[in-house]
């Protein structure tokens, strides 16, 4: 048909029906280009889009296999402590229950040392390479471990794009932080409020830890206990430190100021104080203290033997939170004692099995004999990797995205 034939109404309509692209009114001098007065509200109305746009597929309401678990990590291997302990053995649960497991570490990144603990590496411009590896894995929960540089990337991959992901509260940073430089505490957790803000769920160890964060604001908490390996930490030979002086009161972990070892090695006790560990304090402390003993590091069999040798685990930190040095000593026969703090006080409860005081010389002299190595290790059979590690995949956000969710995560502008 020859458009010349048509008549205007008709050839209008035409061109409508088959231009590739719809009609633009012409540039004019006199119409001003679009402004956008408010940028929040259009993206706003692209995230509402996507978020309309994507379908989930169906998820059991509590699966505890085939599950995709991406746990990401600001503190781990070579360090020595019991987040890294903690991580490590989840990861083998969840193996364990039948689950597909994957970790975002600093030693896949280029990193520095982290300054007053040099143990800890600082992952550098981690953004891109986080969000290559999530993608790439399209993990069914994310979980965020730390508040580093790490976890800080995998928090703006999981915030830009929508998607749930879980934190834990490991470490008293605040705490930390104002030991070692005076950093205001209360400046701390609302840094730490802010970074947990977005989590579907934030998990604590204990139900003290669980109200106290309540009370600084935090939201949305729920319990992830910890356990013990009861086949590496077991009963030995009484006789193994018999060399030295009893009783013998023994503290392991970290030697740094935060662990706050001075307040046990200023008190006046017979016998011999064992300090197993390294750190940053312990030129500073074997100095101070040369009367004490400094074995260093100890690993597997060699650490739960120096436990049941020993006579009361003592733990003065009071920053902790949760203390899985505590569940440990108990499982090799000893009693502990310690501040009625956060860890210490919800592993003892009730049971005859150490003592908590105000005063530590006085809690020490308490756990002393109170229960035999057959009592702290019933207690501490308490203490399950299996039932944390199940609390764990309940409180997981398993949001169930198909294909086109991470096609288009791939594409996401940084």
């Amino acid at each position: 048909m020859n458009l010349k034939q048509l008549d205007p109404t008709k050839k209008k309509q035409h061109s409508l029906q088959h231009s590739p692209e719809p009609l633009l009114s012409p540039p004019s001098e006199n119409v001003p280009e679009e402004i956008i007065l408010f940028p929040w509200l259009k993206k706003a109305r692209e995230r509402l889009k996507r978020l309309r746009g994507r379908t989930r597929f169906q998820l059991d309401k509590n699966p505890l296999s085939s599950l995709k678990v991406l746990i990401v990590t600001d503190a781990w291997q070579p360090q020595t402590n019991g987040v890294v302990r903690t991580l490590e053995v989840l990861g083998e649960q969840l193996k364990e229950f039948g689950n597909d497991v994957r970790y975002i570490t600093p030693d896949q990144f280029k990193s520095l040392p982290m300054p007053t603990y040099p143990e800890i590496r600082m992952a550098l411009f981690p953004a891109r390479r986080v969000k290559r590896i999530i993608n790439s894995f399209r993990p069914d929960a994310i979980h965020i471990a730390t508040e580093g540089p790490l976890g800080m990337a995998a928090r703006q991959f999981c915030v830009k794009r929508d998607h749930p992901f879980t934190t834990s509260f490991h470490t008293r940073l605040p705490d930390y932080l104002n030991a070692r430089t005076r950093f205001p505490i209360s400046w701390g957790y609302a840094m730490q409020r802010r970074f947990h803000k977005p989590a579907s769920t934030t998990m604590a160890t204990t139900p003290t830890l669980k109200g106290e964060l309540e009370g600084r604001g935090f939201k949305n908490i729920r319990i992830w206990s910890r356990g013990v390996d009861i086949k590496e930490f077991n009963l030995h030979d009484r006789t193994y430190l018999d060399h030295l002086a009893r009783p013998i009161w023994i503290y392991v972990g970290r030697v740094a100021v935060e662990k706050s070892i001075e307040d046990f090695l200023d008190l006046d006790l017979e016998g011999t104080k064992l300090i197993v560990g390294d750190g940053p304090q312990l030129g500073e402390l074997k100095k101070k203290y040369p009367d004490a003993i400094f074995a260093g590091a100890k690993y597997g069999e060699d650490l739960a033997k120096h436990y049941s040798a020993s006579d009361v685990f003592v733990f003065p930190s009071k920053t902790d939170t949760f203390g899985l040095v505590n569940v440990e000593a108990l499982a090799c026969g000893i009693p502990v004692a310690a501040y009625p703090v956060t860890g210490p006080r919800d592993i003892i409860g009730d049971a005859k099995v150490g003592c908590v005081d105000d005063d530590l010389g006085k809690a020490c002299r308490g756990a002393l004999g109170i229960a035999t190595p057959e009592e702290c290790r019933a207690h501490a059979m308490k203490f399950s990797w299996e039932v944390g590690t199940k609390q764990f995949i309940e409180n997981l956000a398993l949001p169930g995205y198909d294909e086109a969710y991470w096609l288009e995560s791939a594409n996401f502008p940084d």
